[in-house]
């Protein structure tokens, strides 16, 4: 009870820089191995914070980005997104609305092992995290209307999903298949059993041409 006029006085909606963002998240996240327990928290909401995560992945604090890595990397474990489709910042007591242009992360790389139904892709996002999708870790693909263009996303953990790079979304390709799901012969990626359509084949094939 001894550091109840610390949470009032510094808080994460009130931190006049990263410095003081660090030292408060560190408090959350130091407890314990692993990510902090951010899906058992429910702390009162306590306003939003000016902190934006680009599409590019960029996050920005106060208008000026955050160059420092590890620093992104500590935020990025406290990282929540709830029902109402906003994402927060985290902690035991305190729980501020942040921005996020597109998705929170990104996926920069890929791996894919296997063959048929026991290939498995894995990624690796720009804040460090390795997810293999498949169950639990499911892969979308979006149209994007503005380019004719795709967009893939995997669940990272709870509703936080990584956009896959363009780049990386590429290498994927060279891996799909054309199989048939719900009558229909889609484009499609195998992962750990699990067959997530890309787009009909016979849209592919003219796009091909």
């Amino acid at each position: 009870m001894t550091d109840a006029p610390e949470h009032r006085e510094a808080s994460l909606s009130t931190a006049a820089d990263t410095r003081g963002l660090e030292a408060l998240i560190s408090r959350a996240a130091r407890a314990g191995k692993g990510l902090p327990p951010v899906e058992r928290w429910n702390p009162d909401f306590c306003g939003d914070l000016d902190m934006e995560i680009r599409q590019d992945g960029t996050w920005f604090y106060l208008g000026t980005p955050i160059g420092r890595m590890p620093l992104v990397q500590l935020f990025s474990t406290v990282l929540r997104k709830d029902e109402d489709g906003k994402t927060y910042l985290v902690t035991p007591v305190e729980r501020v609305g942040i921005r996020v242009v597109d998705a929170p992360f990104i996926a920069v790389e890929a791996d894919v092992t296997g063959q048929g139904a026991d290939q498995a892709v894995t990624f690796r996002t720009n804040v460090g995290d390795v997810v293999e999708a498949g169950p639990g870790h499911p892969l979308r693909f979006v149209d994007e209307s503005e380019t004719g263009g795709l967009k893939p996303y995997v669940l990272v953990r709870g509703r936080l999903e990584a956009l896959v790079a363009r780049p990386v979304m590429y290498e994927l390709v060279e891996y799909g298949e054309e199989i048939e799901i719900d009558g229909q012969t889609m484009f499609a990626i195998r992962s750990r059993g699990e067959v997530y359509p890309i787009m009909p084949a016979d849209k592919l094939r003219k796009l091909s041409a």
